[in-house]
């Protein structure tokens, strides 16, 4: 097909397409960050609108022919670099020394979520080369027309990141943690990978919180309701605010209350302690039928090895109980090799529409790409799995 058999349309909010043909387009790539719902859910809330530098824009391509449409480009105008953990600032220091605009820069991704998975959506058995090709040149376009010095892709799929290298984008390694199933029957058996000092301390760890009382529910579907939603929402704003201007407070009280409509994909770990019914500390989780992801966790005070216990070794006690094959607990920390945690490269793509920021970052990509694939083998030689 050419490009002519095909126009144009951009939206500015995911309520004006139509979730049927959204969830139909995105149904075989099985990430609930890019469901419909909690996408709107984010716009909704208004944790991602234009007054919090995440402006929505919906790349649409239909047939000219019989005005269907047949593939959506999901991205972000934004005016800063938070929410995305990736961190760019050098990136926008060699700008400021170019005498260039970093800002408002597109972004693919989804808002405040370092989850692995980011693609166009299309119509079943469509060609998707065509299509990409010609959404990237109209969004490349939007970007030259308005002065956007660069487009970027976060957190991309593995496959669909081979349509972007073919159009001349940059790829930027960067490491994430994961836990993979080894068909464990129960946390007993995964103890098993560890060396026998390691399999001791996450023992003790374990044995710490139910010393001081410390019980813990798990909860999903039908346990869910708005007032533990409610609960989770103050212990995230709480974790938020010890860290002062570098909380990464996002999400607003709505997003929670609204997530009683996408219940189904959440799983919350709540902690008490002796007999009462009141939570000193909650994690939740996002989930499907074969991956789970850890999101956000909030405790009253600092109880050690409550993180721990919440965010890691009770989602992979659940993840081992019902055949999850992957966890990914979320951004940052080398203490989850200690955990069991695998470094892994996700890749991110880029292209700046000037030639003299392009030349410099491609050419130190190429560098720095080698040194963050080196430290992802060093950090997993020090994992204390029986060698």
């Amino acid at each position: 097909m050419d490009a002519n058999n095909y126009y144009l349309e951009i939206k500015l909010s995911i309520s004006e397409i139509k979730k049927e043909i959204w969830d139909e387009f995105n149904k075989k790539n099985n990430n609930p960050f890019y469901e419909w719902y909690w996408i709107k859910n984010l716009e909704k809330s208004n944790t991602v609108t234009r007054e919090t530098g995440w402006q929505p824009l919906y790349f649409l391509a239909y047939r000219k022919a019989k005005k269907e449409l047949c593939a959506i480009a999901p991205l972000f105008l934004k005016n800063h670099s938070y929410g995305e953990f990736i961190f760019d600032q050098s990136f926008a220091r060699l700008a400021q020394d170019l005498n260039l605009n970093y800002y408002p820069k597109l972004i693919g991704m989804s808002p405040y979520s370092p989850i692995e998975g980011y693609q166009f959506l299309y119509e079943e058995n469509l060609n998707r080369d065509k299509i990409t090709s010609f959404l990237i040149d109209n969004i490349e376009n939007f970007a030259k027309r308005n002065n956007i010095l660069s487009c970027n892709f976060l957190y991309v799929d593995d496959n669909w990141s081979n349509y972007l290298e073919k159009l001349g984008y940059h790829d930027w390694v960067n490491i994430r943690s994961e836990w993979i199933s080894q068909s464990e029957k129960s946390f007993d058996d995964y103890l098993l990978r560890f060396n026998s000092n390691q399999r001791r301390n996450i023992k003790r760890e374990r044995k710490s919180i139910t010393n001081k009382n410390i019980h813990i529910k798990t909860l999903t579907g039908i346990n869910i309701n708005e007032e533990i939603l409610k609960d989770m929402h103050f212990f995230y704003e709480q974790h938020c605010l010890k860290w002062g201007i570098w909380g990464s407070k996002y999400l607003t009280s709505d997003f929670f209350k609204n997530s009683i409509e996408n219940k189904e994909n959440l799983l919350i770990f709540s902690a008490y302690e002796n007999n009462s019914n009141e939570p000193i500390a909650m994690s939740m989780c996002v989930k499907n039928n074969k991956n789970l992801w850890g999101r956000y966790w909030g405790c009253n005070s600092e109880i050690d090895n409550l993180h721990f216990e919440l965010c890691y070794y009770k989602p992979i006690e659940w993840a081992i109980a019902n055949n999850i094959e992957r966890f990914d607990p979320g951004a940052g920390g080398k203490q989850k090799r200690r955990r069991g945690f695998y470094a892994k490269s996700t890749k991110s793509f880029h292209k700046w529409f000037n030639n003299g920021m392009e030349n410099i970052i491609s050419d130190w990509l190429k560098k720095t790409n080698k040194i963050t694939l080196d430290e992802i083998e060093i950090e997993n030689n020090s994992i204390p799995f029986i060698k």
